[in-house]
């Protein structure tokens, strides 16, 4: 039987590292037989909706339980992001059936939740990338706004720490940034899975998460496919900052049984766990590259739409296809591509 990561925030212990005493939070398991965990990760309990028809349409403190949100960034097929969309331009599908959208968000100056991921293994001590995940964060912390909120967790040693829950202090974030020091093994999949439950702590329903690694694993208990099976209950984007982990579409040849000479790169796996949440896999080289992916990141949060659709109360739990599509355009769709749960709430309506 798997192991599932569903309760984030559970309890609150100090943990001692070379800079100090710190307040860590500890992360508890639970067996992946606990649908009502899982449930908490396909709701949202703060962030909510009123009809688009409301004062500038705004989402509002409570939603219903049990709604999923689905983040939305749409480009035009020049690259350009289209920003006037509204709810009647969309069209959800849940396994190819029109499923009603319950609420929709599409403020650009609306405030956003995010979630830093940072690999502190080893192999983050070398060619500065440690440094680099500092500095990225901190360039993403200077344009903050109003309202916005962030939380910091980090991986190494075959653990995770949440060091810094949401909160809209960035200089809580900094001060726990000054700690970081690497060490230990690398465990990717396992870290990258707490991300749906990390990030259903969020406020907001603008959300994402950033996750910092080379991408490297050396010790996760998680296969890849598996991790990517609870990633994909994420909702939020989830983009992949690789520094030095390598372009997920280039072959290098390595010898293999069978005379097969090619395989990919750590960078192929990382695309295709932000390929799943609607994010995206950004490889990272140098300064230059770092500038132009947080750039990147920045705007599709701001130009983000957020749909939310209702699951039945009860029901057979199950994997379920999402798709968005913009009525009568020729766009680009990034989003979420998938969710587990029960079926939606209007397959139950005559």
């Amino acid at each position: 039987m798997s192991i599932l990561p569903v309760c984030p925030l559970a309890r609150f212990q100090l943990k001692r590292r070379r800079g100090g005493l710190f307040t860590s939070c500890c992360l508890l398991v639970v067996l992946a037989s606990s649908s009502a965990a899982v449930q908490r990760e396909e709701s949202s309990s703060r962030a909510g909706a009123v009809p688009e028809s409301g004062p500038a349409g705004l989402f509002s403190e409570t939603v219903e339980v049990g709604s999923i949100l689905v983040p939305v960034v749409v480009r035009s097929t020049d690259g350009s992001y289209l920003t006037e969309l509204r709810r009647k331009d969309f069209r959800l599908l849940v396994n190819d059936r029109p499923v009603p959208i319950e609420s929709f968000e599409r403020r650009a100056e609306a405030p956003i939740s995010v979630v830093f991921l940072q690999d502190l293994s080893g192999s983050m001590a070398t060619a500065g990338r440690l440094e680099a995940s500092r500095g990225a964060i901190e360039r993403l912390l200077e344009q903050a706004r109003a309202g916005d909120e962030f939380a910091i967790a980090t991986f190494a040693g075959g653990g995770l720490n949440v060091e810094v829950p949401f909160t809209t202090s960035v200089e809580t974030v900094l001060e726990a940034m000054g700690l970081w020091e690497a060490y230990g093994t690398t465990a990717l999949h396992d870290a990258v899975a707490w991300l749906p439950a990390i990030g259903a702590e969020g406020r907001h329903p603008k959300r994402a998460a950033i996750l910092l690694t080379d991408g490297g694993d050396n010790a996760s208990t998680l296969p890849p496919g598996e991790a990517r099976a609870i990633v994909r209950q994420a909702q939020l984007p989830i983009y992949v900052l690789g520094l030095d982990s390598g372009d997920p579409y280039e072959l290098r040849s390595h010898p293999q049984p069978g005379g097969r000479a090619k395989m990919h790169r750590y960078g192929d796996v990382l695309n295709l766990l932000a390929h799943y949440t609607g994010g995206s896999y950004i490889a990272v080289d140098s300064k230059t590259d770092m500038k132009a992916a947080l750039a990147r990141i920045t705007e599709e949060l701001r130009h983000q739409y957020v749909l939310s659709f209702r699951m039945q109360r009860e029901g057979l739990r199950d994997d379920f296809r999402l798709r968005i599509e913009v009525v009568g355009r020729k766009v680009h769709v990034s989003t979420r591509q998938g969710y587990r749960g029960t079926p939606p709430a209007a397959w139950n309506l005559p």
